[in-house]
């Protein structure tokens, strides 16, 4: 906001011609003597400065003993207007604040006015003040969060809601470690997790050192595995009825209903200069897809309505601290669904069918229910009314889960899921979540006509059925860790996997051959690569052994004049001994398609043969 204020013997004004934003105004001429003339040039985001605008303007006012202040609106102070609506009702709110200790005259906006003033010049009858939004990439909803009471307690699947300190944890290990992560809220990490040693081993991802923290370089083998899981969960959003979509990274800053909405969400900011306004990069698609509901003509035959984006990037300017490999990051990729239903039971209808498709999700990401703990957070209010409902969540995985509740609501939804990894360093992250938005169809004024041909607002809900694509990442490759402690041989979903088939012969020699085997897989659809390298047998079955590759065929003499391949077979396999099989070519390339059934595939992303490689470490 700037403004230019002017300690005035008299200013007098005539309204001559309005324009289209013209207020309606049945004055001629005002004439106002002894006063202090706040010419006012309303700004972009300045419904956040208008308290500050009253305490500068009534502040100058005390100390030139004035009485009288006119609030003059004055355009050609600033290149960065508001639009005429925002204005005119900050300036009005400005006049209705300065009244409380002063008289106030406040000329009409929006017209050609004519005007003669008398300044008195002294050394203080001429100031100019310019004020803006307080920069902070800390948000309203950040603090908030700072500051919110929380109580917590268990619910068991049998419907008892049993307070944390009364809880017999005993047999649940993990949930234990989750409450405590969540009620300590300590989200920094004090040492590296194993699965960053993983990343950089398996040649999946590395920091990159010429970017801000909290984003990534992908290899070949990363970058496939993080292409398979984006289009897998784009698919499960598809099939389940979603439209998808595709919006802006960045959005202005100082929209007035996208400010608002930024203040509501609990995550740091990435701010940007443009060349006249100032830009946020998006933490999550609620922006587009909101502002497309908005332009959108929606009846009740349209309801639920799905929308959906994957949005590589989304951006959250996290603390050093808490940034860690692929567990949490600045830049993430974040399937994004929003579905706008008519009333609350709809929207208990699809928080329920969207909870049960996100176990199915995880479930073929290679996450089971026994991988993650179950968190609820519910008002207190919406708890009470709905109570038979959230007890009906517990049972579906017959598991106790968190419940964090809160006595007022100080965020946009009244009942949240989240589904939460607990790592090798218990330290939780949530993957999955569904949130019923009981704020947003009124901020972005979206809404949908009823079968009486009536306006209604809907409610919204957010999900993201798998969370953050690299959380998913990160989840496989802890959970692998773990399994490895265990004595189980880490690896990932064959569909996931890299190199699904790895052959090797046993010399030179049979090379022709397991290259046409290695074509003929291939050409079924099957990730398959030949170590050809200058290495002993034994290296290079331990080499294929490390970096996880499912299926290890290895070819000979024996093996040529049979038909057949000697396999091992990782998943049937233990650290101390490996499972062999024998299995013609059609058996082992069925087997293989049986287990990425309905998953979708992309072809090697390197070399087939080992020799043509480069090393990324």
């Amino acid at each position: 906001m700037k403004i230019l204020l002017i300690h005035s013997d008299y200013i007098e004004y005539e309204p001559k011609e309005r324009t289209k934003f013209a207020e309606d105004c049945d004055v001629n001429r005002i004439r106002v003597d002894e006063c202090l003339v706040s010419f006012i040039s309303v700004e972009r985001g300045d419904s956040e400065v208008v308290d500050r605008a009253v305490e500068e303007i009534e502040d100058v006012a005390r100390k030139l003993n004035v009485d009288k202040i006119v609030v003059y609106p004055y355009a050609h102070l600033s290149s960065n207007l508001a639009d005429p609506d925002t204005a005119v009702l900050i300036l009005k709110e400005i006049e209705k604040k300065l009244k409380n200790n002063f008289y106030v005259q406040r000329a009409p906006f929006g017209w050609y006015k004519s005007f003669k003033i008398s300044c008195k010049g002294h050394p203080l009858s001429e100031l100019s003040r310019s004020i803006v939004v307080e920069e902070s990439d800390v948000t309203q909803a950040l603090k908030v969060e700072e500051e919110v009471v929380s109580y917590w307690f268990i619910l068991t699947p049998k419907g008892e809601l049993v307070d944390v300190d009364s809880f017999d944890f005993t047999g649940y290990e993990k949930l234990v470690k989750f409450v405590r992560y969540e009620m300590e809220k300590r989200r920094a990490v004090d040492r590296v997790p194993p699965h960053v040693e993983l990343m950089r081993r398996l040649e999946i991802a590395d920091y990159e050192p010429a970017s801000d923290s909290g984003h990534l370089r992908y290899y070949p083998k990363g970058r496939l595995i993080k292409s398979l899981l984006e289009e897998f969960v784009t698919l499960k959003c598809l099939e389940y009825g979603a439209m998808e979509v595709e919006t802006p990274i960045m959005y202005d800053r100082n929209h007035s209903t996208l400010r608002r909405y930024l203040e509501r969400f609990p995550a740091r900011q990435y701010i940007i200069k443009g060349d006249k306004r100032d830009f946020f990069l998006r933490f999550a698609a609620c922006f587009g897809q909101f502002l497309i509901a908005h332009d959108s003509v929606i009846t009740y035959k349209n309801l639920p309505l799905k929308i959906y984006e994957l949005t590589r990037y989304s951006f959250r300017k996290e603390q050093r601290g808490e940034l860690v490999g692929l567990r949490r990051l600045r830049a993430f990729t974040m399937p994004d669904m929003h579905t706008i239903v008519r009333d609350i039971e709809q929207a208990k209808q699809e928080f329920l069918n969207q909870f049960k498709l996100a176990v199915e999700v995880l479930s073929e990401i290679g996450l089971n229910p026994d991988d993650y703990e179950v968190a609820i957070r519910v008002t207190r209010e919406f708890y009470k009314e709905h109570r038979d409902f959230i007890h009906s969540l517990a049972r579906i995985l017959d598991k106790p889960i968190l419940i964090e509740m809160w006595d007022q609501r100080f965020f946009y939804f009244v009942l949240k899921f989240e589904f939460n990894f607990v790592d090798a360093l218990d330290k939780a992250s949530a993957l999955s979540t569904v949130q019923i938005d009981v704020e947003n169809a009124e901020r972005y004024d979206i809404s949908y006509v009823d079968e009486k041909g009536e306006k209604k607002r809907p409610l919204i809900l957010h999900c993201s059925l798998s969370g953050a694509i690299e959380r998913c990442m990160y989840a496989l490759l802890e959970k692998a860790y773990m399994q490895a402690e265990k004595g189980i041989l880490p690896m990932f979903p064959v569909w996931l996997s890299p190199t699904q088939v790895r052959i090797i012969p046993v010399s030179e020699r049979y090379l022709d051959r397991v290259i046409e085997v290695a074509e003929d897989l291939k050409g079924r659809k099957i990730r398959v690569d030949v170590d050809d390298r200058d290495e002993t047998l034994g290296k290079k079955v331990r080499d294929a052994s490390r970096e996880w590759i499912p299926y290890i065929a290895v070819m000979g003499e024996e093996e040529v004049k049979g038909g057949f391949l000697t396999v091992t077979v990782r998943a049937e396999s233990t650290l101390k001994q490996q499972k062999k099989v024998r299995m013609s070519l059609d058996e082992l390339a069925e087997r293989i398609v049986k287990e990425c059934e309905g998953k979708p595939f992309k072809p090697l992303p390197l070399p087939m043969l080992l020799s043509q490689r480069p090393s990324f470490r």
